[in-house]
């Protein structure tokens, strides 16, 4: 006799990631990804990698040479270094998101005037460090929520956020990611209006 057996399905979470801090977690192929702006105008630093190999990253230039576009759009394909999809952006109540900028780091806020200042960079390594992981190294990261204006006269200004209180993106694995989210910390530009504040994730299966 045919015995079948049980499917699980991957574990489901929740948690908030706390204003101008980081969390590294996993998601699974065919699970979705929903962050959600809890209090608005808040950016969240999206970097993603293959945990089976660690040299293959979420790509924001192959993502905007394939999609043809700037600015990440619903069906937009978010691909790896090695152009292969990693997830596909399903829900997004906002519209406005950057692949532009790379991640804020002590260099900026040095030039800031600022040294010693909370930084998405060392956010991301800090959150992979507490789950025993070294990348060999932190690429730039999609920026949600983050709203980058680029001009006639061809110059880029960074904007406050479109995003309000409850706004939220979806995003759906195609590839098992191990991924990293910092609320910015970023408060001595338009970036997050001034405020840092939380973002919250939720990882869950849909049929």
């Amino acid at each position: 006799m045919l015995v079948l057996k049980a499917y699980r399905r991957p574990v489901e979470q929740e948690f908030v990631i706390k204003g101008g801090y980081a969390k590294a977690f996993k998601v699974y192929q065919g699970q979705f990804l929903t962050v959600v702006d809890v209090a608005g105008q808040q950016v969240g630093d999206f970097f993603a990698f293959n945990p089976s190999d660690l040299r293959e990253y979420m790509s924001p230039p192959n993502t905007r040479l394939m999609s043809e576009a700037l600015v990440p759009g619903i069906g937009t394909r978010f691909l790896s270094n090695q152009r292969r999809a990693m997830f596909v952006l399903v829900r997004d109540t906002v519209g406005r998101h950057d692949l532009l900028v790379p991640s804020c780091d002590p260099a900026r806020y040095a030039a800031y005037g600022a040294p010693g200042h909370r930084n998405c960079t060392e956010n991301a390594l800090e959150s992979l460090r507490d789950m025993g992981v070294t990348v060999p190294r932190l690429y730039d990261p999609a920026n949600l929520f983050m709203n980058v204006m680029l001009h006639a006269d061809k110059s880029l200004t960074i904007e406050p956020p479109l995003s309000r209180a409850g706004d939220y993106v979806t995003f759906r694995a195609v590839m098992d990611s191990l991924c990293v989210i910092s609320a910015c910390p970023m408060d001595l530009n338009p970036c997050n209006a001034g405020t840092i504040t939380d973002l919250r994730v939720r990882v869950h299966n849909e049929p």
